[in-house]
């Protein structure tokens, strides 16, 4: 159907606004039996653009674009499928935009990262993208599927846990060794609590390492409090000094920041135009650069990835993974230590510069998240298929066996249900699908897979290990759609894990002797085996 065809002026009688009242049809194809009815909505020769009927309101017409069509992709197919969508619209402020171009930028300017770019700064990000407000918004969307970003949160990590409200607030609890919790002090908290010093402040994304915390604000600012330094091993370093309240990377200042994302020796941040950054960790040049583990100051991470638009990172033992969002489409690349196949190039080298997985183009497989475990990777795909691949042990890529595996492979025993998330920690993999189910494999040290497997509470270590996913039966007991699953990523901490439900609930369990489940345990009790319902309000 071409609706461009010229010849008399034809005026509808009315124009059904889909979507906003009545059972009537949504999206694409409801736009589409709206055009197919008045068979021709724009003027025929008489502007050599087209002009629509209701071009005095455009702000009607967007309406119906963008409250219709929430995906760039349902945009493309518009214009593909009709070309008086692929037309100048004549609407101001850019009369040479199309309606579906508009309908994108419009709903780009309701991203909290986009509002305050200035012209010169979205002109540069449209052309990284791909020189369209379409591009633009995908990379936006996907950006924000890939780490919740402006969404509820909780972090589970080594020892302590973060938790960022509906609102960007924040909740700290667990160990505080090293003044990570942000309250002042060196005190462990059993019960969420509210970190004061940032109210005010809408956070939108959090992360947490051994003994560091960062949180980031919608205005792209950084706050860190925890050890004062990037690039300190787990287990510790020399001479660093502990920051016992929220304090802003003042290095970082002039780069509006949307992901932060802590490795052992190495911490990295992705900025809101999808270029990332390195501190630490550049002693004979592992990350492409020379630093010192006591630097502070960014690196911009060069090579391959350096003018190609990032929207999520992901740290691991001593590498990272990059998720990269182009016009042609979602490529993942790694960079770093490549002990046990971590990078997913076929082999164990190590790569100082980015470098693009290609086995996915084998697999015909488009990554949409990635998570980066200690030792092992994961990949979800738009079609729902899960890749895992590295370091085998325990069973945490869930192939069935402990083997190692240095190209991304598909985990079979998943083949009936479509995955949405997957998170990794040390020997640990977790799946949540579409129907909100959770299946985990691995090592089963501190009953963090929510398998009991005959162990009794309070019994450390004494739980089995799965070779492939099962399905966490005692989330689905609880009858409740999980959304989110987050486990710690440590080598040296024992973990615990969060599953964020979409009633707003969130569930802990695993391990919990320093506070980090939010809930008190018993005097014989280390860990929780099954999930306890976390008193925190989330809205």
């Amino acid at each position: 159907m071409d609706t461009a065809a010229t010849g008399p002026v034809w005026q509808p009688t009315s124009l059904s606004f889909i979507g906003i009242s009545g059972e009537q049809p949504h999206g694409v194809a409801a736009l589409m039996q709206t055009s197919q009815r008045n068979q021709r909505l724009c003027y025929g020769s008489s502007s050599s653009h087209g002009e629509f009927p209701l071009a005095t309101n455009p702000s009607i017409v967007l309406h119906v674009l963008t409250e219709c069509c929430l995906d760039p992709q349902d945009l493309a197919r518009l214009e593909a499928t009709c070309s008086f969508f692929r037309h100048a619209a004549n609407f101001t402020p850019d009369v040479t935009l199309s309606l579906s171009e508009l309908a994108a930028l419009d709903m780009c300017k309701r991203r909290a990262i986009f509002r305050p770019m200035t012209s010169e700064e979205r002109e540069s990000l449209k052309e990284s993208c791909g020189g369209s407000w379409k591009l633009v918004l995908r990379f936006l969307k996907a950006g924000e599927l890939c780490y919740r970003r402006e969404k509820i949160q909780a972090i589970a990590g080594p020892g302590h846990s973060i938790v960022v409200t509906k609102t960007g607030a924040v909740y700290t609890f667990g160990s505080s060794s090293s003044g990570q919790l942000g309250h002042g002090s060196l005190d462990e908290e059993w019960r969420p609590r509210l970190l004061r010093s940032l109210q005010g402040v809408r956070i939108i994304q959090a992360t947490a390492g051994v003994g560091r915390t960062m949180l980031i604000s919608d205005t792209g600012r950084v706050y860190a409090f925890g050890k004062d330094s990037f690039g300190d091993p787990e287990y510790g370093g020399p001479g660093s000094k502990n920051i016992n309240t929220p304090q802003i990377v003042e290095s970082l200042n002039g780069i509006f920041v949307v992901q932060a994302a802590i490795g052992n020796f190495f911490t990295a941040v992705l900025s809101r135009e999808g270029r990332v950054y390195t501190f630490s960790w550049g002693a004979d040049a592992k990350l492409g650069h020379q630093t010192e583990p006591e630097d502070q100051k960014p690196q911009l991470l060069r090579g391959a990835l350096e003018n190609k638009p990032v929207v999520q990172i992901a740290a691991g033992y001593c590498y990272l993974l990059a998720l990269t969002c182009q016009s042609t489409g979602m490529a993942v690349y790694s960079v770093g230590c490549g002990l046990g196949g971590k990078l997913g190039h076929g082999t164990r080298s190590d790569e100082r510069w980015p470098k693009m997985i290609e086995h996915f183009q084998h697999l015909r497989l488009q990554p949409i998240a990635v998570a980066a475990g200690a030792w092992h990777a994961a990949v979800v795909s738009e079609d729902g298929r899960v890749c895992t691949w590295g370091w085998g042990r325990y069973g945490c890529l869930g192939h069935g066996n402990e083997d190692c595996e240095l190209l991304p492979k598909v985990v079979e025993s998943l083949q009936g249900v479509k995955a949405v998330h997957v998170a990794t920690g040390d020997y640990t993999t977790f799946v949540v699908t579409d129907a909100g189910e959770v299946f985990s494999c691995g090592c089963g040290e501190s009953s963090s897979l929510g398998h009991l497997s005959g162990a009794t509470e309070g019994q450390a270590n004494r739980h089995a290990n799965v070779l492939r996913p099962e399905l966490v039966s005692s989330l689905k007991q609880r009858n409740e759609k999980v959304l989110q699953i987050s486990l710690t990523n440590s080598v040296t901490w024992n973990a615990h894990t969060f599953a964020l439900c979409d009633s707003g609930r969130l569930f802990a369990f695993g391990a919990g002797d320093k506070g980090q489940l939010g809930t008190e345990l018993l005097d014989n009790e280390s860990e929780r085996g099954t999930p306890e319902l976390v008193d925190i309000n989330l809205s």
